[in-house]
């Protein structure tokens, strides 16, 4: 095998500097000659990249600026099998690593790493079995890639609602979908993982195989190793009705009288809608956005004429493609900015609630106007009380299924990481405030509700998320990861 002359210099010169300055107690093989010793192990299928080239930087790249970090490699891994050999080397040499899906974790550090990064994108099969009716989706994939390939059998699986989504993660943290309504979240809906376990062996993990695997998957993100594939179920999919609407902050007492009529009269499952109030830091306004969906070309007549008749500055509500519609939503349209999510439970999207949420849009929006703000939005999801009952096995996430809880969503983005730790407060205490005026106004159930763990921030306790799940899922995780080989890497560790 040849090597770069750049490669082998991180291998020849960089370990003799950092072992220098290591204490005996400190000493292992540092992350170059890791990355040189991966790329000796590995087979054709898979390719180590380091600084300077584009395929490390394309690598390590995310959706947010501020969960990219400078690793010492990017390791492309093309087969289960070399993923097991790339575990067992940076096992055996205590080597802080890294795995990127799609690259739209908001916490540092979560799929990013200053050691090894292992990027998925090589994982990218979609594979229709029209006997089982699932489709085998590669875990490098965003969902933009699955919605493509299926659409023209006219399938679809419960997936992102957003573009630019990676499939890994918002699958191994539960999943909600404008389909989940009718057939839950996205782990109600997987089969089968093809899991690369610590130790290195390659399972096909369903629930006939190991029903606690299988279980501690379907929320447990990369705490039992990596997944490579999922085998999801599919559905027939139609043109669907729906887009987004912009209203100016006048037109917020109609939206939130709308919102709250449809959440308490509506019981269509292909009906979803998403509400949001953001605070634009270049206008210093507040904004409102609809995003409504129905599952099929035409919706019946009244439910969403509340909100079509508010009058807007922008729609492009019309019928078209599911992709169509995930991928007119621009999420990735500011680049170089930093990003965080948080999130609360919440049972019901009041009148009340809503005042609140506006209240803190617009505080938060000017105590952190001089702090390189770029826009904080709100987002409340309307989901019935039904979508916990489509899978009646038990998962990691939720670890109840009989409080109708939905998430809810804060998204902040700034510029200048001398402002991450104030975002970040903001982002905790505002989410405190809100939690505690659902309490205020009677949802009291939302003691015992669970956190989103794919809108959680850093620091968020685990059994804020996984309650009484907890016990079996840090047991799960000594039997499958005995020497925690999984700890190496970023993510909610249990």
């Amino acid at each position: 095998m040849m090597w770069s002359r750049q490669a082998l210099l991180a291998y020849l010169w960089v370990p003799f500097v950092a072992l220098r300055n290591q204490t005996p107690e400190q000493l292992t093989i540092p992350p170059d000659a890791v990355c040189f010793k991966i790329a000796k192990s590995i087979s054709s299928a898979s390719e180590v990249f380091y600084p300077g080239d584009p395929s490390y930087e394309k690598g390590i790249s995310h959706f947010a600026i501020s969960s990219t970090q400078q690793s010492r490699c990017v390791v492309e891994a093309g087969s289960p099998a070399d993923v097991g050999k790339i575990l067992g080397i940076l096992g055996k040499t205590n080597t802080p690593f890294a795995v990127k899906g799609g690259g739209h974790a908001t916490n540092p550090g979560f799929s990013s790493t200053p050691g090894v990064h292992i990027s998925m994108s090589r994982f990218s099969e979609i594979k229709y079995d029209a006997v089982s009716k699932t489709a085998d989706i590669g875990a490098g994939l965003i969902w933009d890639d699955v919605y493509a390939a299926l659409e023209p059998l006219g399938l679809n699986v419960v997936g992102g609602r957003i573009t630019g989504v990676g499939v890994a993660g918002f699958t191994l943290g539960g999943g909600y979908s404008f389909k989940t309504n009718q057939y839950g979240l996205a782990i109600d809906n997987v089969v089968a993982f093809e899991l690369v376990k610590p130790d290195g062996t390659v399972e096909t993990v369903t629930h006939a195989s190991d029903p606690e695997l299988f279980f501690g998957l379907k929320g447990g993100f990369n705490n039992f190793g990596i997944v490579t594939r999922f085998t999801l179920k599919t559905f027939p999919q139609t043109q669907i009705w729906g887009g987004a609407i912009t209203n100016l902050e006048s037109a917020i007492p109609d939206i939130k009288v709308a919102t709250a009529n449809f959440e308490t009269s509506v019981t269509d499952p292909k009906a979803a809608i998403i509400i949001a109030y953001t605070y634009e830091a270049t206008s210093q306004q507040v904004i409102a956005s609809q995003l409504l969906f129905y599952d099929a070309p035409t919706p019946p007549p009244g439910i969403f004429d509340a909100f079509l008749a508010i009058p807007s500055i922008q729609s492009d509500i019309s019928t078209r493609s599911y992709l169509s519609l995930v991928q007119s939503s621009q999420v990735n349209a500011a680049p170089g900015a930093r990003d965080l999510y948080n999130g609360v439970p919440i049972l019901a999207f009041t009148p009340g609630l809503s005042d609140v949420l506006l209240n803190e849009t617009m505080f938060w929006g000017a105590a952190l106007g001089d702090k390189s703000e770029i826009a904080l939005s709100y987002a409340i999801e309307i989901f019935l009380p039904s979508i916990y009952s489509h899978n009646p096995q038990k998962t990691a996430f939720p670890p109840l299924r009989n409080i109708p809880f939905k998430p809810f969503n804060i998204a902040y983005s700034w510029n200048s990481s001398e402002f991450d730790a104030d975002f970040h407060k903001a982002a905790v205490d505002s989410a405190a405030h809100i939690h505690q005026a659902a309490l205020a106004e009677g949802q009291t159930q939302l003691v015992h509700a669970p956190h989103y763990p794919n809108y959680a921030i850093s620091g968020t306790p685990l059994a804020d998320m996984y309650g009484r799940n907890l016990p079996a899922l840090r047991a799960l995780k000594a039997r499958v990861d005995p020497n925690n080989v999984m700890g190496l890497a970023g993510g909610w560790k249990f």
